[in-house]
């Protein structure tokens, strides 16, 4: 056994060597030079670059949704922990318009040659402000680990005088060491080692004078170029200086060297660096309680460094600290910055605004791209402050809105709330609390401004009417189908209508936070043995009954329902049950779903040939026939149709020139031209079968709760199979089927007799 283990930590001690030596760790200035001379681009980024870079690298995915077409950064999935499902609730679900401005106000960062603004997110509490910056640092952890974003800073080494072939002494040139670096020499060759914390560009020992012509050559011999709009060079890696600390060395070794700059650059140890939230290295969070500053101490006075050459153990060297030094490289974030008083963050005005923050000793060049969060509350305080003009030029306001999707918002559920309840989670439960959230979130659209008929399609829109609109796209089937048709061209326009407001829609409603809550709860309902939907809506009224805790129960209710928190559990149950008594329908086999299909098929088909007056092909006789009227009535029948079956059978085949107008070259899909024609065909179908479907209910529940007692074979083995289905098909196990069927027997078959 011991041989064993001792063998795989050798293994592992392989491997980690390999990749420390492949990762290129710890080079010589020489060496330095050549790798960056590879690709200068690469290696003379700074923050807001090597950020947008990371975006860049990740790639991107177009996200298609009713209000309109977007641009998603996949860095925001965390492609790179998809094999670890612990770290799957980190991503980040919808916001793709805020993806999008950040990525804008990077890129303006790259054109004027620095971060030269704070790009503050606002909105409301739990609108994922965090949770966007979290999911950058954590993209660029991983991004730093690769190739592409491999970083460096070096240190300073001094070897020891056995090292030497006389002694450093600082004193005459012919003293000095045979080698050409002392960055590979071990711990027991050298006497010490200065850090340089602020992470200063290996480049910057190249004097200013002569760093802009040495990197021009470099590009130019690389063979790069840009296309991208850009300068070449950032103001950092142009005119970047070094710390107080490493120019007194500097200036040191070169006098004592009596001006040799080679011999000077043996002492330069290069190194690669990672960026870490834990280490607080690149990726730094500061919290409202923390006081953000920078300072610098003198590390002279350390005895740590007492085996420093004479000659430098008489300078004073200081060094700078703090968050806005930790962050170099990478992000520096701002958490609630406006919860703090004015004087504790006054001084990144200026600090934005030059690059620089001013310690007694040195001004200390920052590379770091600032970002910071505030909800509404403190930024409408802050706007009245007298100073907030002044701040405003230096700030990128970002608006995080909580989301209007419940699509989007379930996702939310699913993917950071279902993994930590260790109860089986039924159908429609996650689904409850984000159209609750989504409700709590809508307001009455506004009639003004709009061309006459896009005001009337919007004068009736109720609150659920709107959160499918923006959901799926779905437009009431009440309206006349020129009203539809507007509507269904105008929904960015609506979903954008309350932007220039100061209470837009979306910053007011229920939290995630405040639903996660919920969630959690009915998990712990004693009644279910599952996390059921019912108990989700038990716990949204317990959370409603709360109304001096939150500002969207104090909404003043509208009509079309807006703000009726009493109302929208109702239309919830309802939706829930319909819902319910679909899958049953489904689950039964009763009817197919495809006979349905197959049937509104078919009677598209013989409506097109009947509205152009032609025959159409039997596949059977090989023959022309005429429509089959017959069909044709039942399936209208079925649909409700009313007054002229012209007009309607005109109006459908509009319908499908439309569709094909919008859509070309594309086969003409049913499901989504004609959803209303389809769901109307599958409940009058249904309907003829409602008294069987309830006696399944009935057994089912039964089955379950009474382990079939009274229940004849053939009943018992069909509503066994009924379960395995609704199991199979929609994610329904034993206890919360039953308490499905159960709730409708009860609400929707009581009339009938089984």
């Amino acid at each position: 056994m011991t041989s064993t283990v001792a063998s795989e930590i050798g293994a592992v001690a392989a491997s980690v060597e390999k990749k420390f030596q492949k990762g290129r760790r710890v080079l010589a200035f020489s060496e330095y030079l050549d790798l960056f001379a590879s690709d200068p681009t690469r290696f003379s980024r700074d923050a807001s670059r090597y950020l947008r870079d990371c975006f860049d690298h990740y790639g991107t995915v177009q996200i298609v949704r009713p209000w309109g077409n977007f641009t998603r950064y996949k860095l925001f999935d965390l492609p790179w922990e998809e094999a670890d499902a612990t770290q799957a609730h980190h991503a980040l679900v919808g916001q793709e318009h805020v993806q999008e401005e950040i990525y804008r106000s990077l890129s303006n960062f790259v054109r004027e040659g620095r971060p030269n603004r704070l790009i503050l997110l606002h909105g409301p509490n739990g609108s994922a402000k965090s949770t966007i910056v979290l999911c950058m640092m954590r993209a660029l952890e991983h991004y730093c680990t690769l190739d592409e974003g491999a970083l460096y800073r070096f240190n300073w080494v001094f070897p020891s005088n056995k090292t030497l072939r006389g002694g450093l002494g600082f004193g005459k040139k012919e003293e000095a060491v045979d080698s050409l670096t002392f960055a590979r020499l071990s711990d027991d060759q050298i006497d010490a080692k200065l850090l340089v914390d602020v992470r200063d560009h290996p480049l910057f020992l190249v004097p200013v004078s002569d760093r802009a012509a040495l990197l021009d050559r470099m590009l130019q011999s690389a063979g790069a170029c840009r296309d991208d709009g850009v300068r070449d060079w950032c103001d950092w890696i142009l005119r970047g200086e070094l710390s107080h600390k490493s120019q007194q060395v500097f200036e040191a070794l070169l006098s004592s060297y009596g001006g040799s700059y080679t011999d000077v650059l043996k002492h330069v140890q290069v190194e690669r660096y990672f960026i870490s939230r834990r280490y607080r290295v690149g990726a730094i969070t500061i919290g409202p309680q923390m006081s953000v500053d920078a300072s610098e101490r003198q590390i002279t006075m350390d005895r740590s460094l007492s085996s420093l050459p004479p000659s430098l153990q008489a300078i004073p060297l200081y060094e700078a600290k703090g968050e806005l030094v930790d962050a170099a490289g990478g992000i520096l974030e701002f958490s609630d910055v406006l919860k703090r008083p004015l004087d504790a963050y006054k001084y990144l005005q200026l600090t934005i605004e030059t690059g620089e923050v001013a310690l007694s000793q040195q001004n200390v060049t920052l590379n770091c791209v600032m970002m910071g969060s505030a909800n509404e509350l403190h930024l409408d305080a802050f706007r009245e402050h007298p100073e907030f003009p002044s701040f405003r030029g230096r700030l990128e306001l970002v608006r995080t809105p909580y989301i209007r999707s419940f699509v989007d918002e379930q996702k939310i559920y699913d993917t950071h709330v279902v993994p930590h309840i260790r109860r089986h989670v039924a159908p429609h439960a996650t689904s409850m609390a984000a159209e609750f959230a989504v409700l709590t979130r809508m307001r009455k659209p506004s009639t003004d401004k709009h061309p006459r008929a896009l005001s009337n399609a919007l004068a009736g829109l109720s609150v659920v009417e709107k959160m499918d609109l923006y959901a799926t796209g779905r437009v009431p089937e009440r309206l006349e189908p020129d009203a539809q048709m507007i509507l269904r061209a105008s929904v960015r326009e609506v979903f954008e209508q309350s932007d220039s407001q100061s209470i837009y829609e979306g910053r007011i409603g229920a939290s995630p936070r405040e639903m996660h809550v919920v969630l959690l709860d009915a998990a712990q309902s004693p009644v279910y043995k599952c996390l059921s939907p019912l108990a989700v809506l038990e716990q949204i009224e317990q959370l409603c009954a709360r109304k001096d805790e939150f500002e969207w129960l104090q909404e003043d209710t509208q009509a079309g329902g807006y703000h009726d928190v009493k109302l929208f559990r109702e239309l919830l149950f309802g939706r829930l049950l319909g819902r319910w008594e679909q899958e049953l329908y489904s689950a039964s086999g009763i009817v197919a779903e495809e006979q349905y299909d197959d049937l509104f098929e078919r009677y598209v088909q013989h409506v097109s040939v009947w509205t152009k007056k032609e025959r159409i092909f039997n596949k059977i006789t090989g023959e022309y026939d005429e429509p089959d009227e017959g069909m044709m009535r039942e399936v209208e029948r079925l649909l409700g149709v009313k007054g002229s079956v012209a007009e309607a059978r005109g109006q459908m085949i509009s319908t499908i020139a439309a569709w094909a107008i919008d859509h070309p070259e594309q086969k003409v899909d049913s499901h989504n031209v004609f959803a209303p024609h389809l769901r109307r065909l599958r409940d009058a179908i249904f309907a003829d079968k409602r008294a069987e479907v309830a006696r399944r209910a009935r057994d089912i529940v039964v089955l379950v709760r009474d382990d079939g007692v009274g229940l004849e074979s053939s009943r018992r083995r069909a509503a066994r199979t009924m379960l395995d289905t609704l199991a199979a098909r929609f994610g329904y196990c034993d206890f919360c089927a039953a308490d499905t069927a159960s709730t409708l027997v009860r609400k929707r078959y009581s009339d009938i007799v089984v």
